[in-house]
């Protein structure tokens, strides 16, 4: 049995480029959650969050996450994603999680960057303020995406050596 694999982590964590790849070589299609809800809404995910607030964009997260049931596919959440409303129990439910994980100080080096404003959450912090905020933000989300079947380090692990874990679990647990 195919099951969608959900990509977790924190955001700047590498979800979306390592999704395509992952995609790529298990020939499987690439769906980025983040994206679908734009071309949804017909807005940034920041215009949203400002108009709309952002519980109201977490419950469409939600929905949208929901959408994907039965996919074949690889699909990369928002960083948020798994820690809201019942959406980590339910990825894991419904197919195979993989967390790529991260040290602060590795997510601070990516973040810092990359165009923090994009971010919703991270608009205005840089420096020591973008550093503290990863770290707390990370300690609070650690207990959902440890949840994930398949959890990697991703700055060490190889694309083959990620595939290889994806193909191991999916063999076991069919």
């Amino acid at each position: 049995m195919v099951r969608p694999i959900f990509i977790v982590g924190f955001m700047g964590s590498g979800k979306t480029t390592l999704g395509k790849k992952i995609a790529a070589a298990m020939g499987r299609p690439f769906v980025d959650l983040d994206h679908e809800i734009v071309a949804h809404i017909g807005m940034s995910i920041p215009e949203y969050f400002n108009m709309h607030g952002e519980i109201h964009f977490r419950v469409l997260e939600s929905e949208f996450l929901k959408k994907q049931k039965g996919k074949n596919a690889i699909i990369s959440t928002g960083g948020g994603t798994p820690c809201f409303f019942d959406n980590m129990q339910w990825i894991v439910e419904n197919g195979i999680a993989l967390y790529l994980q991260h040290s602060p100080k590795s997510l601070w080096s990516r973040l810092s960057k990359s165009d923090v404003n994009k971010r919703p959450v991270l608009k205005g912090l840089n420096g020591d303020e973008l550093l503290t905020f990863i770290e707390t933000k990370l300690e609070e989300r650690i207990p959902f995406y440890s949840q994930a079947q398949v959890s990697v380090d991703q700055i060490q692990t190889s694309l083959e050596e990620v595939v290889q874990q994806l193909k191991h679990y999916q063999i076991y647990t069919d």
